[in-house]
């Protein structure tokens, strides 16, 4: 019997998840055929389309296969994903950290620049991406990220861990920075006297009625916890900043991800807070309205 050769399987992997209605089928299916082989990158496939694929490969590869043409994510099959070159652990208890939200990181930085040993609180910190990150490339920050799950910042102390951080341990390099994790609800899980210099949140901001209509691989796989905001999406946005009177050094600034169409409502509403200057809306890498921010008066 002739055996399938990488390319083939390969192929008919790209075809199957295409009938599946999977999004980027050619490249999911390099990521998932790479991954199940074993290879160091999907571009050694490349290199080995000809290579004919063995009973025991082929049994490896067919779960991995059904899983994301159930539109399981792909970050769950293979395990982890990258965000800003720090690998993350990624599974069911807590959102997947997207590319585009590494933007915040960047606004943190630009803001921070200047200020030393900066306090960082992240609320909602889910894998710990973005913690982990400030505390790796912002120069002597003491972070602290919080969730109201307790599966999520498992999941976070896990990553922490991977990365050469953990509770109250120092990045392994010359930064000083810390990192720590703490459970609680918005600011309520923020027990530390110290004012704040750069609260960054990527909160459930999806309105309840959206429940059902997303895409297979967050509505059926991602924490609903997680995800929905409320009737208009901002219930949680708005309690955090109402939490911040007081809870801010001067001059801090607020970091928030929310959706496009929600960016000229928060600026609206901004009068609400006058402890806090509306500062701007920001794009992503994509061009797409993603971020706002406040700075303390």
């Amino acid at each position: 019997m002739t055996q399938m050769t990488v390319l083939e399987i390969l192929n008919r992997t790209k075809a199957f998840f295409e009938k599946k209605g999977v999004p980027d089928a050619r490249l999911d299916a390099e990521y998932i055929i790479s991954h199940g082989l074993g290879m160091k990158n999907r571009m050694d496939l490349y290199l080995n389309f000809e290579k004919p694929l063995t009973p025991a490969e082929l049994d490896t590869l067919r779960p991995l296969v059904a899983r994301r043409g159930n539109r399981e994510p792909l970050q769950h099959i293979i395990g982890d994903t990258s965000f800003r070159g720090f690998i993350i652990k990624c599974d069911p208890r807590a959102l997947i950290p997207r590319p585009e939200t590494e933007s915040l990181v960047d606004m943190a930085k630009d803001r921070l620049e200047g200020t030393a040993n900066p306090f960082i609180v992240e609320i909602g910190t889910g894998t710990g991406a973005i913690a982990i990150a400030c505390a790796k490339e912002i120069e002597g920050a003491k972070v602290l990220a919080t969730d109201i799950s307790e599966e999520a910042l498992a999941l976070a102390r896990e990553n922490a861990q991977a990365n050469g951080l953990g509770d109250a341990a120092k990045v392994t390099s010359a930064s000083s920075a810390t990192l720590q994790f703490a459970q609680g609800d918005l600011l309520d899980a923020v027990t530390v006297d110290a004012k704040i210099d750069c609260l960054i949140a990527n909160l459930p901001y999806i309105p309840d009625s959206e429940k059902g209509k997303l895409q297979p691989e967050v509505d059926k796989f991602d924490p609903a916890l997680a995800l929905y905001g409320g009737t208009d999406g901002l219930t949680l946005v708005r309690k955090l900043l109402q939490q911040t009177e007081g809870r801010l050094s001067s001059g801090a600034a607020i970091l928030l991800e929310i959706g496009s169409e929600q960016a000229e409502i928060l600026k609206s509403e901004a009068t609400n807070y006058p402890w806090l200057e509306f500062a701007g809306i920001h794009r992503d890498y994509c061009d797409n309205i993603r971020f706002v921010s406040y700075k303390a008066k």
